[in-house]
């Protein structure tokens, strides 16, 4: 019988997977941070202004993010990221703290799961970034008149929001790299 290399003997401990754990715990804290602060800031992305109609005449117009269909769709994707977070964060400790071979299931779980997410979560960002572009930008050839430029506060809100929800995305990406990570390493000890 042969012996293992040295470095194949050390990666079949639980030190690595243990490693692993506590990275996946990690991003998990970060998909929970980075989601709720893009969720804080749309959410409060509201502005009232007086818009002139004629002259000596205005009326006031309020920008709220409930107001589009697209930016609902951000917060309800946030709010399921934190919530996401949260339970899968916890299951995380606790198979950090057990260590037994059934967290491979768990992973397999995390893996699907963390799929799933990432792609509610890019579609989301997507939509509502289609959104705020057409209101920085307009459309002409639908007549679709920007309005970042009356509300700046708004707009700047809605960017903010967009900006940092990226973080999630990236980080439930390095949670399903990290989960395959895992699973190859496994497969290979295998």
């Amino acid at each position: 019988m042969s012996t293992p290399e040295p470095g194949y003997k050390s990666s079949t401990g639980t030190g690595g997977v243990k490693n692993h754990v506590v990275i996946d715990v990690v991003l998990r804290v970060v998909l929970f941070a980075t989601s709720l602060v893009a969720l804080i800031v749309m959410v409060t992305s509201k502005q009232t202004k007086l818009v002139p109609v004629a002259p000596g005449m205005a009326i006031s117009m309020v920008a709220n993010f409930d107001q589009t269909p697209a930016f609902i769709y951000f917060i309800v994707a946030m709010s399921v990221a934190c919530l996401y977070s949260i339970i899968t964060g916890a299951l995380s400790i606790l198979a950090l703290l057990k260590l037994k071979q059934g967290s491979m299931k768990l992973v397999f779980h995390f893996v699907i799961l963390d799929t799933l997410l990432l792609g509610v979560l890019a579609s989301a960002t997507g939509a509502a970034g289609g959104v705020a572009y057409i209101g920085y930008k307009g459309n002409s050839h639908s007549r679709w008149n920007k309005v970042c430029n009356v509300f700046d506060s708004f707009c700047g809100h809605v960017l903010g929001s967009l900006a940092v929800s990226l973080l999630p995305s990236i980080a439930l990406l390095l949670l399903v790299w990290l989960s395959v990570f895992m699973f190859s390493k496994k497969i290979r000890l295998n």
